[in-house]
């Protein structure tokens, strides 16, 4: 590593990995067991520790936390991991935890991620590509978070809930089933709805019109029908024409374990 991108004041036990090109804040402290591949900028302040991969140009803001213990009373030290991608941003206070043996023994962490200011994502959690969570949303342990989905400020989402790619979740809505891909989801502590589909989201990420078309029909038939899953689901399979989003859509709905918003 440079040492003239180091500052004088952070420690950095002598077995951690730290490549040329890695910026380095004053009053970092990083593990022994960390890895930092190049381009990365740690701010001031902020803590790294754990078994922690941490890919290249990912920009970690003052005081945040990446790679701690989980907080899980099962959890007695053993080696697990947090494997964070490349082209992330960490913004201030934010914390993000080691997985458990319990679970599956590692939290990963796509590329391009947004996490905002007091953002949490917990033990065993999967978070993929291009994911935006907003201040304070926060992912109880074994959640997957799809690509492009955005978690509004002060969300809150149930361990081993799922949501999925392209989802829009309002600010405070608390998750407690999964979310279908490509929805919006509105709610409180009591009560989470599906309030249609992420049209805007869509649009903007150039989906063609014929596939937009298909999902609204899958939508329709979800939560408009009155049918129970099992017929909404063979009705989207004989009714629409298919294209993989509408297969992605089918395939996470009959893969949900804790049930499904609707």
């Amino acid at each position: 590593m440079e040492k003239e991108m180091i500052h004088s004041t952070a420690v950095i036990h002598p077995g951690a990995k730290i490549a040329d090109g890695v910026e380095v804040g004053p009053y970092v402290v990083i593990g022994e067991n960390v890895s930092i591949g190049k381009g990365t900028k740690i701010g001031p302040h902020t803590v790294i520790d754990g078994w922690t991969e941490i890919g290249e140009d990912n920009n970690i803001f003052h005081m945040a936390s990446v790679g701690a213990v989980p907080q899980d009373l099962k959890y007695k030290g053993e080696k697990t991991w947090l494997r964070i991608g490349n082209g992330n941003t960490i913004r201030e206070f934010a914390s993000l935890h080691l997985g458990t043996v319990t679970g599956d023994g590692e939290t990963t962490v796509g590329d391009g991620n947004l996490f905002m200011a007091y953002s949490h994502v917990a033990h065993d959690c999967h978070i993929g590509n291009h994911v935006i969570m907003a201040n304070s949303a926060t992912l109880a342990g074994h959640v997957t978070v799809e690509d492009y989905a955005i978690m509004g400020g002060l969300s809150a989402v149930l361990q081993f809930t799922r949501i999925g790619a392209h989802v829009m979740v309002g600010g405070m809505t608390s998750i407690t089933l999964d979310v279908p891909p490509y929805t919006i989801v509105t709610g409180d502590r009591t009560e989470s709805r599906l309030r249609g589909l992420n049209l805007v989201g869509l649009k903007r990420r150039g989906f063609p019109e014929q596939t937009i078309s298909s999902l609204k029909k899958a939508y329709k038939i979800l939560s408009l029908s009155g049918m129970k899953l099992t017929e909404a689901l063979e009705k989207m399979k004989s009714d629409i024409p298919t294209c993989p989003e509408l297969e992605h859509f089918i395939s996470f709905i009959e893969s949900a374990k804790r049930g499904v918003t609707r």
